[in-house]
């Protein structure tokens, strides 16, 4: 059975029956939803109806879903996020939650593992954290205190991975790593891109955003809501990151997106690389840029275009381990 795979929709229910026409998606074609389905876009209860109503359609739950459900259970308090999605449903919020509190936490297919969030490495499906799985602040927290890489680069299943939840490269591009893990949330409610991935040939389908909606949702919402006056929030940096810090990210960044084009250009000129499709074209990258981390990692994340410099100071856990690599770097550039 064919299955077409989407990342974070959240209400964008526009952009969704935009990329299910562009992908040509026919009857007999399962449709998920890697989660975040709701909150921030313009109909969450549209889209969270399109994925209740049919036994071909499934989304998983997301973050944003897992909160609504925690929220009415008084375990956590609801972000901005989910007070305005809980208004916008109304009388429905109580069937709402009954459905999102139903959707499962992972998806095992025979083409590949779907989670929201992230996968812990050498844990199986059924004993992963759901922090973890839904990519929780928690989870997040938990991994970057437990490994010193990346999750995605320590994944170590059998099959690929396709997940949501982050846009790691934020230019409308899905993130690829090694051709083994697919984050495919592309900010689509924040004006970016919907994207989807055609199983099994793993084919890529992105449709751009009408508008940034959830810039235009907190407007809305501050101009029927004034705020009470409350001190102004504060720049915070960790304290192992300052102004010096900062300019090593950035030199670091520059760095990448020089090797990146370097490699890409050298693999151009390789006989049968443009004709190739996009998985092979991943996988041969990722041959030509090895694994040694955070280095590798920084090349997956610019291969597809500019980094961003927050994607940049999450792959270092200090200001010294972004110095030392700046530091080898120029040193090979100088041989």
């Amino acid at each position: 059975m064919n299955t077409f795979v989407i990342g974070d929709i959240h209400g964008c229910t526009t952009e969704l029956q935009e990329l299910l026409d562009k992908a040509g998606v026919a009857e007999d074609v399962r449709i998920i939803a890697l989660g975040d389905i709701v909150d921030r876009g313009p109909d969450s209860a549209q889209v969270l109806d399109f994925f209740s109503n049919n036994p071909s359609r499934l989304s998983l739950m997301g973050n944003h879903e897992r909160k609504h459900v925690r929220g009415a259970r008084h375990e956590v308090r609801l972000a901005l996020s989910q007070i305005i999605s809980r208004e916008e449903f109304g009388a429905s919020y109580q069937q709402a939650l009954e459905r999102m509190g139903n959707l499962p936490l992972f998806l095992d297919l025979p083409e590949a593992v779907l989670v929201h969030g992230y996968l812990e490495p050498g844990i199986h499906l059924e004993q992963q954290r759901d922090t973890v799985l839904c990519g929780t602040m928690s989870g997040d927290h938990y991994l970057r205190n437990q490994y010193e890489q990346p999750w995605y680069a320590l994944y170590d299943g059998e099959k690929p991975l396709i997940v949501g939840h982050h846009d790691h490269l934020r230019n409308g591009q899905p993130f690829i790593f090694q051709d083994r893990v697919f984050c495919l949330d592309t900010s689509c409610v924040h004006g970016g891109t919907l994207t989807g991935l055609l199983l099994p040939e793993f084919k890529i389908v992105s449709v751009p955003s009408r508008r940034d909606y959830w810039r235009e949702a907190q407007k809305k919402y501050a101009q029927a809501n004034p705020p009470r006056q409350v001190a102004p929030p504060r720049q915070i940096l960790p304290d192992r990151w300052n102004e010096t810090s900062e300019r090593i990210l950035e030199k670091i960044a520059a760095l990448a997106q020089a090797e990146s084009r370097r490699v890409l250009a050298e693999l151009q000129g390789v006989p049968g690389f443009s004709e190739s499709t996009s998985r092979q074209q991943a996988k041969a990258y990722a041959t030509a840029v090895g694994s040694e981390m955070p280095w590798s990692a920084l090349l997956h994340q610019t291969r597809n275009g500019e980094i961003h410099l927050d994607t940049v100071r999450r792959l270092f856990k200090s200001h010294a381990e972004a110095r030392d690599l700046l530091s080898r770097l120029n040193g090979e550039i100088d041989k």
